[in-house]
């Protein structure tokens, strides 16, 4: 680690957490000389900045160090819980702002903490540690290098009141990573509300966000508070902003600058203290560059943009949400949890999952209610097949020629299915419930492959004493 400091006499606590944890200090009280030691060969892991009052040294050096260092964890040490200095901070790139006096103990676990994002210098967190329940059936999992990045930069931004911009594909755990940021924020005492700008038309979403009073439109019989209201002092996500309407649109400005509005059909000003987060899994820079998102109100929103990478990024993540998921499905639904082969870890594993968090629970729910890993196996051997032709030779025709050959692989496929579901009834003399366990399928998947593929049995079966129950006088083995 390497401190820059210009008092001496605060580096004792230092020096003994680092002979505590076998690190190796050193400090420097010239921001030149940090510059120098962080691009020489042998840089530090860390670097601790102790921001004296009033130093505006301390935030030049601070953004130089990110400049030349982007990957660099940097934890700034204030004398002052100044607002300003924090929202600084995490402008310029600091992943962790202490405010002096501390304990050795919250310093020392905050050094551990952006230590074990460094991958392959420190041990690995507990499962409690990687995954934090939020709501209900909402976790948030940091178990891969990449997102124990995301959770500490959340952790600094639930510190500064600011909005907050999330952006990342469906389903990759935009909303759990807003409850996050309002879970570790002075609001979390508050309520926390999710509204999809994309469910709703222009006019309901606007009486559903401001409410509105008696007689502000047809059938408007009451008054009805919205939702910035009932979310006051708390936090609100305005899920896919950039379907929101430009003439909605400006009035979130409204919101978000002056922290005021008025119901549909009044004019009187009501006043509103909440923290706005938004999100969306488009193209933010071409919605601006068509126009379907005001500049200003994105400027607003993106103070701070965070940025949830999709699922086929955090490989490292995927048994541990596979148990998770199993675990809870199997709870909800009142069954015995299974267990997951290793064939089934691989396969999940090299799988992309372009429906990210959301496409995995399914799968697992599939799997949960069927019991059948062959089935849950080639399902994804059904997407995998299509993918990896992508890189065939594709002739003038390119589309056309791409569809034949997924189609011709599916029917070699199915050919293969047929001849082994055919192999395995004649060996067991149809009897399927032993087929079945020949296949090692469910007694139910059998069924359906043999109603699919049109099988029956030879005539000379249907007398057979060994025939499964059922084939008698049925040709498609119901």
């Amino acid at each position: 680690m390497l401190v820059v400091s210009r008092d001496p006499s605060g580096l004792s606590s230092l020096w003994a957490i680092g002979e505590r944890n076998a690190w190796e200090v050193e400090s420097t009280a010239s921001g030149l000389e940090a510059l120098e030691r962080v691009q020489s060969d042998a840089p530090p892991a860390l670097v601790l900045l102790d921001l004296a009052r009033e130093d505006a040294d301390g935030f030049y050096t601070l953004r130089w160090l990110r400049r030349v260092r982007p990957d660099l964890p940097i934890v700034v040490l204030s004398h002052t819980d100044n607002a300003q200095h924090r929202l600084e901070a995490t402008r310029l790139g600091a992943q962790d702002y202490l405010v002096q006096p501390f304990e050795a103990q919250q310093l020392e676990a905050a050094i551990r903490r952006h230590l074990a994002l460094l991958p392959g210098q420190f041990g690995e967190e507990g499962e409690d540690e990687q995954l934090g329940q939020l709501h209900e059936d909402l976790f948030f999992v940091a178990a891969s290098p990449i997102m124990r990045k995301l959770r500490a930069q959340v952790e600094l931004l639930a510190q500064v009141d600011v909005p907050v911009l999330i952006v990342g594909e469906s389903g990759s755990g935009k909303e759990a990573t807003a409850r996050l940021i309002h879970r570790l924020s002075v609001r979390s005492g508050f309520r926390f509300r999710t509204v999809n700008c994309a469910a709703l038309p222009g006019d309901m979403l606007e009486r559903e966000l401001f409410g509105y009073e008696p007689g502000a439109f047809p059938g408007a019989l009451g008054r009805k508070t919205g939702k910035f209201e009932l979310s006051e002092k708390g936090t609100i996500l305005l899920d896919e902003i950039v379907q929101t309407p430009l003439s909605l649109q400006a009035r979130l400005l409204e919101i978000l600058q002056e922290r005021r509005f008025a119901r549909l059909g009044s004019e009187a000003p009501i006043s509103v203290d909440v923290r706005i987060i938004a999100a969306s899994n488009g193209n933010i820079e071409q919605a601006l560059a068509e126009r379907r998102l005001r500049e200003d109100l994105y400027y607003r929103l993106s103070a701070f943009t965070v940025h949830v990478p999709p699922l086929r990024q955090r490989q490292d993540e995927i048994p541990l949400l596979l148990g998770r998921f199993m675990n809870q499905l199997a709870k909800h639904y009142g069954l015995t949890p299974r267990a997951f082969s290793s064939a089934m870890l691989d396969a999940c594993r090299e799988y992309a999952w372009p429906g990210n968090l959301r496409q995995l629970e399914n799968f697992v729910k599939r799997y949960l209610v069927t019991g059948d890993e062959n089935l849950a196996l080639s399902e994804l051997g059904r997407e995998f097949d299509a993918e990896a032709e992508t890189g065939a030779v594709i002739p003038e025709n390119g589309e056309s020629s791409l569809s034949g050959l997924r189609s011709l692989v599916q029917t070699v496929k199915g050919e293969t299915e047929r001849n082994a579901i055919a192999v395995a009834l004649e060996q067991t003399g149809w009897n399927r419930k032993a087929a079945a366990r020949l296949l090692k399928v469910s007694y139910r998947t059998l069924l359906y492959k043999i109603q699919q593929y049109h099988m029956s049995p030879p005539p000379d079966y249907l007398s057979s004493p060994f025939a499964g129950p059922g084939v008698k006088g049925n040709n498609h083995g119901e």
